[in-house]
């Protein structure tokens, strides 16, 4: 082949490109409507446009990408991850139409792609699996018996796809029926099957996973594993290889499980085999992902190859150019997931417009964004990998903590600041952090630094008052127009803050805010950058101000502060007790559970959004009659609109 169509979008899509353009193939891209102006379809040699931004109506259209290859002469697809890379329907369409599909056979995506099926298939080639059920009956009564069979806690996961969705930790019986639905309908609506397979649930383990490559002609090897066991809702945050837990002697027993794994089905590509890993050393296989990872980056950073371009390689008809004995492992590397959420509202996706984009110039950085760029809610919340190599883990951890705190991401919330914590925090700084790592620490996790916050809060209000009326602060000799203390009330990050600001001299100002004055002084402003000496210290200051909205970075975390000076009231929101139901995100409804006029309680569940691959239950505010339902199946909806309104009972 010499045309390669990558059938996905973002930073995987720039990724394989990029070892595509050095491999001398031509590119082509395939894009939504809602990606037309996206870096991937600007470095790709052509671009097709197939069709509206909902996934099931572009990235997900088997024939649309069939097409657009023929219609650019492509000869081979390559599907990234995600969207169409485990669909076996896809990868045989491909071959149908004449194409080489950049990943395994039909058969083995159709063998590992069903949990229930690849379980059995791994126990028999002598994998140790999770105890649990994967039978193809699936009525509530079996699957509730079957669950106390097994015991609690215990899983429920939808066995046609992953990332998290369609997957529910049940702790009690009691929790079972509601938990059960919401995973079948996550699934139906993700994969299109509501099926699932239940598991004893692993408490505390390590998630580990090993890379494996194969080609044709039956060599396969593993690139050691990968330890992702920060995780947030059953998805990962934070990936970095080796584990901290694995020694040579269990990376040997595990890599060769995963390799003959890999034999069993006549696996040929790059591949992963997920594993979990409990206290006494004893794993447990989970799944098989049959294509690229997202994680693939610290795999390469600590073995020194182009994962991407043995794909390509071995879809060329070449054999394996590396033995096992030749595979070498150099160091450490830890790679973060950088996501729009708000991991302060159980990680709730966020969409936007990025206001300011500038990442470290110290770390490997794998992204689709540019200032001004457009986060969809359509897509998956990852916005951008960053991932840092070092000697050894230590150094690895503390390159990325600098390189993080360094990187500039204002205008839409990401979990930015809690990724930092996650860094610093004792637990795992020792290697220390298993799944269970976000629930335990939580608090500590989420806890903002009161001393920053309040010079973040100082610098806000100056910032407010000076770009008032200019998109920009333009020169350190502007004058505040009040001599008397200016007040203004703003929302810093959530929370309403006053304040006091008033002018002592050229560029010298005194901000007083939740009872402590700050010390202020301008030392010099380029652009959007800002040197500020607060309290005696000079500090680094990125910002951009858009009317009533203003982002700023500063000491290595974002903030956002909405003026509210001149509004007449302050945002109503969810709590106000009105009875109105708001949309927490943008999203699309996918389930309304209540109808007009039907009797609720406080808390029930109203209607499911879903919004960047995933669910989100919204419940009544308030106990009482549905008066009216604004929303039906399939609408898309904006953040704050009303949903319903629930009239209390006279």
């Amino acid at each position: 082949f010499s045309k390669v169509l990558v059938a996905n979008r973002g930073e995987i899509a720039r990724r394989i490109m990029r070892s595509a353009h050095a491999l001398g193939y031509r590119t082509v891209a395939v894009y939504s409507t809602a990606d037309a102006d996206a870096r991937h379809v600007q470095e790709a040699h052509q671009a097709v446009c197939i069709g509206e931004p909902q996934p099931a109506q572009s990235y997900l259209r088997i024939d649309t990408i069939i097409d657009a290859a023929r219609r650019t002469g492509a000869d081979a697809v390559h599907p990234g991850y995600g969207f169409l890379a485990e669909n076996d329907r896809f990868a045989a369409a491909c071959l149908e139409a004449g194409l080489v599909f950049i990943g395994p056979s039909p058969e083995a995506i159709a063998a590992m792609g069903h949990k229930a099926g690849a379980k059995r298939i791994m126990a028999d080639a002598g994998v140790p699996c999770v105890p649990g059920y994967q039978g193809e009956a699936q009525d509530a009564a079996l699957l509730a018996s079957e669950a106390e069979r097994i015991g609690f806690p215990l899983m429920i996961k939808a066995t046609s796809g992953g990332g998290g969705r369609g997957m529910r930790l049940v702790q009690r019986a009691d929790e079972f029926p509601e938990l059960l639905r919401s995973a079948q309908s996550e699934a139906q609506h993700a994969f299109g099957s509501p099926e699932v397979i239940l598991e004893r649930a692993i408490i505390e383990p390590r998630h580990i996973e090993i890379q494996v490559l194969a080609d044709r002609y039956g060599h396969a090897i593993h690139l050691g594993e990968r330890d992702c066991s920060v995780q947030r809702r059953h998805q990962k945050l934070i990936e970095e290889a080796p584990s901290p837990v694995v020694d040579a002697e269990l990376r040997d027993r595990m890599g060769k499980v995963a390799v003959r794994a890999a034999r069993a089905i006549g696996y040929e590509g790059a591949g992963t085999l997920e594993f979990l890993l409990d206290e006494s050393g004893d794993f447990f296989f989970m799944e098989m992902n049959t294509r690229l990872q997202v994680e693939h980056p610290v795999t390469e950073a600590i073995t020194g190859l182009d994962i991407v371009e043995l794909q390509l390689r071995i879809a060329a008809g070449e054999p394996l150019p590396i033995t096992q004995e030749e595979v070498r492992f150099d160091g450490h590397a830890i790679e973060l997931r950088l996501c729009a959420e708000d991991p302060g509202q159980d990680f709730m996706p966020q969409s936007g417009r990025m206001a300011l984009w500038a990442p470290s110039r110290n770390l490997r950085i794998e992204d689709s964004l540019y200032t001004g760029a457009e986060v969809s809610p359509y897509y998956d919340s990852m916005v951008a990998k960053l991932v840092a190599h070092g000697r050894d883990r230590e150094e690895a951890r503390r390159r990325l903590l600098g390189g993080l705190a360094d990187t500039v991401a204002l205008g839409i919330g990401t979990n930015q600041s809690f990724l930092s914590r996650c860094l610093a925090h004792p637990v795992f700084a020792a290697g220390g952090a298993t799944t269970a790592f976000i629930a335990k620490h939580r608090e500590a996790l989420l806890a903002t630094e009161p001393a920053l916050a309040g010079q973040a809060a100082a610098v806000a209000a100056l910032l407010l008052v000076e770009t008032g009326t200019d998109p920009a602060l333009r020169n350190s000799e502007r004058r505040l127009a009040h001599t008397l203390p200016v007040g203004l009330r703003f929302e810093l990050d959530g929370s309403v803050v006053s304040a006091s600001l008033a002018q002592l001299g050229p560029c010298r100002f005194e901000v007083t805010v939740a009872g402590r004055t700050h010390a202020l002084e301008l030392v010099q402003l380029e652009g959007d950058r800002l040197r500020l000496r607060i309290d005696g210290i000079i500090e680094h200051v990125r910002f951009r101000r858009d009317a009533t909205e203003l982002y700023l970075h500063l000491g290595g975390h974002p903030f956002a502060a909405l003026d509210l000076t001149y509004s007449a009231a302050e945002r109503q929101g969810a709590e106000s007790g009105d009875g109105k139901l708001r949309a927490s995100m943008n999203g699309r409804v996918v389930e309304v559970l209540v109808a007009e006029g039907e009797l609720v309680d406080a808390g029930q569940a109203i209607l499911t959004l879903e919004a960047m691959k995933m669910e989100h239950l919204h419940v009544a505010p308030v106990a009482g009659r549905v008066r009216a339902l604004a929303v039906s199946v399939g609408d898309q909806v904006a953040a704050h609109r009303v949903l319903a309104e629930i009239e209390a009972p006279q």
